[in-house]
């Protein structure tokens, strides 16, 4: 197990990668739980995670044996955060399936526990995951947010991303709309 996770209480987030996730069993039930609770919670509080309800438990499962299952061949990278040793949020990448942008990855969601919101999760997250991009040999790295979101527009920035297209009004929530704001963080630019 992860010795931040062993410490007890923690002021730094533990972030886990699938391998380390998958390796431990106890873990690993914990997790499909967990990530279940989150996304659901955050999407009954209206975050902008791309669900208008939140999700059911077997969309959750599904949805992460997918990304396991990418996880496995190389096409994604899950990273899981843990804070007093609770599991506080997730996140993850996967690579675009179309042949000729496979050099290229999608970080599709970060998602964090309102409880932890202002502890540096989704910062170490989003960090973890674009290590993870670098060292898969990613090319260019792109994420879409709903225009509303500024804390994570601002913190995608912070972390070296920039915009590059907007879809004005696009995002529909009931009788709402939002933009929809296109980022990328290109690793070819970077020596």
């Amino acid at each position: 197990m992860n010795p931040a996770m062993t410490s007890g209480v923690t002021t730094e987030p533990a972030i886990l990668d699938a391998t380390e996730l998958t390796s431990d069993p106890e873990l690993e039930v914990r997790f499909a739980e967990s990530a279940h609770r989150i996304l659901a919670d955050l999407v009954s509080g209206g975050a902008a995670l791309g669900w208008v309800e939140p999700p059911s438990r077997d969309e959750v499962a599904e949805l992460l044996s997918h990304i396991v299952s990418a996880v496995q061949t190389g096409d994604a990278s899950l990273r899981v955060a843990y804070l007093d040793r609770r599991i506080v949020g997730l996140g993850y990448w996967l690579r675009y399936a179309r042949p000729t942008h496979r050099p290229h990855a999608d970080l599709e969601k970060i998602a964090v526990d309102a409880a932890a919101h202002g502890r540096g999760v989704g910062r170490a997250l989003t960090a973890a995951l674009i290590a993870d991009a670098r060292e898969a040999g990613i090319e260019v790295l792109t994420l879409d947010a709903r225009g509303d979101n500024t804390n994570a527009l601002r913190l995608y920035r912070s972390l070296g991303f920039t915009e590059y297209g907007r879809l004005p009004g696009f995002v529909a929530v009931g009788e709402r709309r939002y933009d929809k704001v296109f980022y990328m963080l290109d690793f070819r630019q970077q020596g």
